[in-house]
């Protein structure tokens, strides 16, 4: 299990991360999103063992993760800006992880090619951005890490190979039990791959849980006709007689609330991941405005 409790960094007079508590439960797929300068990476570079936190601890399974070889060896970490040495091929690179990280697959390493067609003996740095995304996975993975932590992982992958990619993360997962944690602006896939989900902004974490128990507690209710004052509400529109309101609470609690104030017509429908994002943020402030009109 990851976990930050009450993690404090300041740079200078900036306090990026403040009293932020992180909980990644052992086996899960943990979706970390939030705002641009939210303090995502920052966090994950504590994870990893980058940083030193001001105040607070940083842990894996109990143990501290700064200066500790022996749980950094548990945790592979793919950046949002990958490194590779200058000259270096993907042998090179591989003959570098297997060096550090005494797991290192080599036969997965070599089936691994299937998946990613790479040139062996070209230089790195001449793949494209996508290729060079690609080797970062084929080489991360073959560490068999207990950990893996991921920052915009598919940015600047096709879209097969963003597929392919989740796939064997999940595969992963399945079969070994891998914590994964993702931070990730694509909303939209994180849905799909993720089953627990934080939301940060401002350095701090505004909820965290999993992604059943926040998809039911916040609704989509339109509505025809008078709104219950004992609704909990996040936010509200309306199109003509149609008021659609997001609405927080349990699920059949708001359909007995709602029905007992005899509406024209109602529905209650799913929040995307997306939508619960926006509105936890602070709603319309969030919302998209055009200025143009």
């Amino acid at each position: 299990m990851l976990e930050m409790k009450n993690v404090t960094k300041t740079f200078g007079s900036f306090a990026a991360l403040k009293d932020l508590d992180m909980t990644v439960p052992k086996g899960s797929v943990y979706g970390l999103v939030g705002p641009n300068g939210a303090g995502k990476t920052t966090a994950l570079r504590h994870l990893t063992g980058v940083y030193r936190q001001d105040r607070g601890e940083v842990l894996l399974d109990g143990q501290p993760i700064f200066e500790n070889a022996a749980a950094k060896a548990r945790i592979g970490s793919i950046p949002d800006d990958v490194f590779y040495f200058p000259s270096a091929t993907m042998e090179d690179m591989r003959r570098f992880y297997q060096g550090i990280w005494p797991q290192f697959d080599r036969e997965l390493y070599e089936r691994l090619y299937e998946v990613f067609p790479l040139p062996k003996k070209d230089q790195i740095r001449r793949f494209s951005k996508g290729m060079q995304k690609q080797a970062a996975f084929h080489l991360t993975l073959c560490t068999r890490p207990e950990v893996l932590i991921l920052d915009e992982p598919v940015d600047g992958l096709d879209p097969v190979m963003r597929r392919q990619v989740w796939s064997l993360i999940l595969a992963d997962v399945s079969q070994r039990q891998t914590t994964v944690l993702i931070s990730s602006h694509n909303l939209r896939e994180l849905e799909d791959v993720c089953d627990h989900v934080g939301i940060m902004d401002h350095g701090k974490m505004l909820l965290q849980r999993s992604l059943a128990d926040m998809q039911g507690a916040t609704h989509k209710l339109q509505i025809v006709g008078d709104v219950p004052e004992a609704l909990q509400v996040l936010h509200e529109s309306a199109s003509g007689r149609l008021r659609t309101l997001v609405v927080r609470g349990e699920l059949e609690q708001i359909r007995q609330t709602v029905a007992a104030a005899s509406p024209v017509y109602f529905d209650i429908l799913p929040l995307s991941l997306e939508e619960i994002f926006i509105y936890e943020l602070g709603g319309v402030d969030y919302e998209v405005k055009n200025i143009l009109l």
